[in-house]
């Protein structure tokens, strides 16, 4: 036993090593902090019978059904979701997602992962040369090892040790919700995708990403604290899915103070009966809200939430006035470069004929980046005129295909003709007071000119 005195010494220590210097809303003291180290703070906010029923309920993970060690600190622990809560990955299998806790606050993040989008057979199998969506054969148990760091050590929000990023989710309670649906966490649709080719049976596939965040809304009201302060972010898919699952996920987890940052997953205006020309997201939201099964439940839902608020079900980038409206406290914001070309491709890609049968691949880009410009600056003015969801748009980052500002570091998601960094409009929304950051670069010219980065360069090779 005594053996052990020096290693639990050494626990403490680190333990108070990481509380801030300064107190915030939802810190605990040195002395509870100690306390926790024994026995963990209980569930205050746990799921009502009347939550339990009606649409999209908050369904009961049976007991013994996941294994969690309350009080086994800055640990990636593993959760897993039963059928009964409605959780199901795309391809069938388990639901699964992923928490390190501290005891030292109740302020928490929900990090929706990224990893694009799929509606057909190829897309949702991930057949080679198409681009489809993240986890098709679901979520493995130790998804949360630094042998997968694309998850583990993905961003800045959620790498508690980051060598060169500083933020203060860093120091909070970690939830990592992974993404194996292929619905922008959205969908509530069990789709059949016929093989094109004739050579496979028919896929069955899970569109249940709403499903799947109510499930995971359940297990924290029943099992963790209620947080003081608490940020729902992401990138990409991830960025979508934080965007529409914000109003329910604020209203059931009930902080004191609310944050969101979208990270390149906007959700644009599409307005049904529209002109492409105007709003060129029209076709992609046309399609999805079908295979998703978008009009039958998910945004009624949201509608229930937003629609006093502004929400239009016929023009889907309302949703951020409405949230603007709803969450008059919170603090929001928006950002993604103005040269991505992955959301950008899911976008455009696959519903132009003038992109997809153009043999030239800087011209296809050049399209591409067009019709996202027409859509990034309908979003930008929208956002100018919010006081509460701010929109910060660099140029152009030279890795990942300018994609998520917010992944790998915070460094040279810069807008260099304001002296902006990216930890500024973070800081900004999670530290800030009055109206929320806006910020955009006018050109790429300057982000062209950097010198070569290596690191970019080998994470480029790797993905």
């Amino acid at each position: 036993m005594s053996a052990l005195v020096p290693y639990f010494l050494s626990f403490v220590v680190s333990c108070f090593a990481a509380l801030p210097a300064a107190a915030e809303q939802g810190d605990y003291s040195a002395w509870q902090t100690f306390l926790n180290l024994f026995s963990a703070p209980k569930a205050d906010n746990k799921v009502t019978a009347d939550q339990r029923t009606g649409p999209y309920p908050l369904l009961a993970n049976p007991a013994g059904f996941s294994s969690f060690a309350p009080t086994n600190y800055y640990a990636w622990q593993t959760v897993k979701l039963a059928p009964e809560t409605g959780a199901v990955c795309g391809n069938g299998s388990t639901y699964k997602f992923f928490v390190n806790r501290v005891p030292n606050t109740s302020n928490t993040i929900i990090y929706l992962e990224g990893g694009g989008a799929c509606w057909d057979y190829a897309s949702c199998t991930g057949a080679s040369g198409i681009r489809g969506a993240r986890n098709p054969n679901g979520i493995p148990d130790d998804y949360m090892s630094l042998m997968n760091p694309g998850a583990s050590l993905v961003s800045p929000f959620v790498f508690r040790l980051h060598p060169w990023t500083a933020t203060k989710s860093q120091n909070w309670n970690m939830i990592y919700v992974p993404y194996c649906t292929g619905d922008i966490y959205s969908g509530d649709r069990v789709a059949l995708y016929t093989d094109p080719a004739g050579q496979n049976s028919p896929l069955v596939w899970h569109h249940n990403g709403l499903r799947n965040m109510r499930a995971v809304l359940s297990w924290l009201k029943d099992n963790l604290q209620r947080p003081a302060q608490l940020l729902t972010t992401g990138c990409s898919a991830g960025g979508a899915g934080s965007l529409t699952n914000y109003a329910h996920i604020r209203r059931d987890m009930a902080p004191s103070k609310g944050f969101l940052i979208d990270d390149s997953g906007p959700v644009y205006s599409a307005p049904a009966g529209g002109d492409p020309a105007q709003y060129p997201s029209i076709p992609l939201q046309t399609h999805i809200r079908n295979v998703w099964g978008l009009n039958s439940g998910p945004l009624p839902y949201m509608q229930s939430e937003l629609g006093s608020y502004g929400l239009n079900l016929n023009d889907l980038g309302t949703v951020y006035p409405a949230l603007s409206a709803r969450w008059s406290g919170d603090r929001m914001g928006q950002t993604h470069f103005w040269q991505d070309l992955n959301y950008s491709s899911y976008s455009y890609e696959r519903w132009y004929e003038d992109i997809y049968n153009d043999p030239d691949q800087a011209s296809r880009e050049a399209k591409i980046h067009a019709r996202w410009g027409i859509d990034t600056n309908r979003l930008k003015t929208k956002l100018e005129g919010l006081s509460n969801f701010g929109g910060y748009f660099p140029q152009y980052r030279a890795v990942n295909e300018s994609h998520c500002t917010s992944i790998i570091e915070f460094a040279n998601s810069d807008i260099q003709e304001r002296n902006l960094q990216l930890d500024d409009f973070v800081n900004n929304i999670l530290n800030g007071s009055g109206a929320v950051l806006d910020a955009s670069e006018s050109t790429p010219a300057a982000d062209y000119a950097k010198p070569f980065n290596l690191l970019y360069w080998t994470l480029d090779q790797l993905l």
